[in-house]
């Protein structure tokens, strides 16, 4: 009753966070009926396309050993030798059916699980151990609708095999002589005839059972509504975090910028919505350096600072506007800028001569 109840208050659909972290777990639709219907399909495709080759190479061997039998010394050199070449050719009939049955199974494992790894789902769970809870789980719906699956599994088995094996009777095999070769053949088209059954048998099977586990871990997997807003509320937590970790490394590079500003060259201003400190020392840097920019406030705080040190200022409002949006501080301005900032340069480098006689000895000082 509890569990029916708690069930029926999970009316939220799961979320993305919820559906990957079960499958993590290993919780999703898992349906053993699947891998066995993947593995009979690649047997069916390997007889089919290798039977004949692989029949031909054993009867070549056979029929060369025996051929030369009563020649063949007996030794234990001869038998090794001839040990070794009946193995190689059992291995070479039989080895593209167990690439194959391997590949169908590590197959319908990728099907089911979405091709994703899931490393907590083999951890080992103490709740495992629970008896009263194992015992809930026998006595579940799940139980009996699984029952209901595997006697229907083996209801579309054994009527494979008993439709099958009464058409095989009217075979010429079982009543009239026939050449040896035809038992190879025989065998052959029975193996194909029951298998193709097999999995047309359980295509059926395949779809209920995997249909089921689908909606049962679906339902599973459901969401209260207080569990989505319980989400909500972590993954806004983690929001929030992140935006604190941008705003102290905002407050961190404008520290920085604040600290080159007095070994500025110049301040562009707008004069009240942006202001850009530039630095440009011949035979070091290829262009004029952005050191800081800013707008608004931060603005008025670089000009202010810029001013207690001297740095000239400059008020041109499309270049500082351009500087702003294009400039990146630590780098050179855009080569567009390059004969407006050059300009702006000469002008100060001819009017500021003292500034910039302190200015080397004071980039010296932060240098060291």
């Amino acid at each position: 009753m509890a569990e029916t109840h708690d069930q029926d208050q999970k009316t939220e659909q799961p979320t993305e966070k919820r559906l990957s972290e079960s499958h993590d777990r290993g919780q999703f639709a898992k349906s053993p009926e699947l891998t066995l219907l993947f593995v009979l399909a690649a047997v069916l495709g390997v007889l089919g396309f290798t039977t004949q080759e692989a029949t031909r190479s054993v009867a070549e061997y056979c029929s060369s050993m025996f051929t030369h039998f009563a020649r063949m010394p007996v030794r234990a050199e001869t038998i090794s030798l001839q040990l070794g070449e009946a193995l190689t050719v059992v291995l070479r009939a039989v080895l593209p059916l167990l690439l194959a049955t391997a590949g169908a199974t590590l197959l319908a494992g990728g099907v089911q699980s979405g091709f994703r790894l899931t490393p907590k789902a083999a951890a080992f769970k103490v709740e495992n151990l629970d008896l009263v809870a194992g015992f809930n789980r026998l006595c579940s719906k799940t139980v009996f609708v699984k029952t209901g699956i595997d006697i229907l599994k083996l209801v579309a088995i054994g009527s494979v095999l008993w439709f099958g094996a009464r058409g095989l009777m009217y075979d010429p095999l079982f009543h009239a002589p026939v050449e040896a070769a035809y038992l190879g053949q025989f065998i052959n088209q029975a193996a194909l005839l029951f298998i193709s059954r097999l999995i047309l048998a359980l295509g059926v099977v395949v779809a209920i059972s995997y249909g089921w586990e689908k909606f049962r871990t679906w339902r599973e997997l459901m969401m209260t509504r207080e569990e989505v807003k319980q989400e909500r509320r972590q993954s806004e937590g983690d929001v929030n975090t992140k935006s604190a970790m941008r705003r102290m490394a905002r407050r961190l590079m404008q520290r920085q910028m604040l600290q080159a500003v007095p070994t500025a060259d110049l301040v562009v201003t707008n004069p009240t919505h942006y202001a850009v400190a530039l630095k440009y020392e011949r035979g070091v840097d290829r262009a004029p350096m952005v050191l800081a920019k800013g707008e608004h406030r931060f603005a008025q705080r670089i000009k202010t600072l810029a001013a207690e040190h001297g740095v000239p200022t400059v008020e041109n409002k499309p270049v500082a506007r351009l500087l702003f949006a294009l400039g990146k501080v630590g780098e050179a301005i855009p080569t567009e800028l390059y004969q407006a900032v050059a300009e702006i340069l000469a002008v100060v480098y001819r009017t500021h001569r003292y500034y910039f006689h302190r200015l080397k000895a004071r980039r010296l000082e932060v240098g060291a």
